[in-house]
C-alpha cells in the first residue's frame, strides 16, 4: 500500500513539474515573439511616425524629440490583446512614451498612448 503511494506522489509531482516547464517554455517563446515584433523595422516606422506627430520637428535640430530607445523591461502582453512598449526619449527617463502595438487587418500600428507629464509639456504646442 506504500508502495503505491509513493509511485502516485511521484506521479503527481512529475506532472505538475511537467507543466511547470511547459508553461515557461511557452511565456519564454511568447516574449521573444513580442521582441521580435517591437524591434522590427515596421515598428519603428510606426514609432517614428506617432513620435514625429507629437513633435512635428522630431529628429531634426530644431525638434523636441532627438531620439529614443526601447525600454526593453517594458515591453509586455496586453491583456486586451497587443503588446504594450515605452520608449525613453532623448535618454531621458522622464521623458516617455508608452503605447499599445497590435496588428489590424495584418498591419502593425500603434492603439493607445501614454506620455509623460514632461514629454507633454515640452511638446506642447506654443502660440
Amino acid at each position: 500500500m506504500k508502495k503505491r503511494w509513493i509511485i502516485v506522489l511521484g506521479m503527481t509531482v512529475m506532472t505538475i513539474l511537467g507543466l511547470g516547464v511547459k508553461f515557461y517554455m511557452d511565456e519564454e517563446k511568447l516574449n521573444k515573439e513580442m521582441e521580435k515584433v517591437i524591434y522590427s523595422d515596421e515598428a519603428k516606422q510606426v514609432f517614428e511616425k506617432r513620435l514625429t506627430n507629437l513633435d512635428a520637428k522630431a529628429f531634426t535640430k530644431e525638434g523636441i524629440i532627438q531620439s529614443y530607445e526601447i525600454d526593453e523591461g517594458s515591453i509586455e502582453s496586453n491583456p486586451m490583446g497587443g503588446i504594450e512598449v515605452r520608449l525613453i526619449i532623448n535618454n531621458n527617463s522622464e521623458l516617455y512614451a508608452s503605447y499599445t502595438m497590435s496588428r489590424n487587418n495584418g498591419v502593425l500600428g500603434g492603439g493607445g498612448a501614454i506620455i509623460s507629464k514632461e514629454l507633454a509639456r515640452q511638446t506642447e504646442v506654443k502660440d
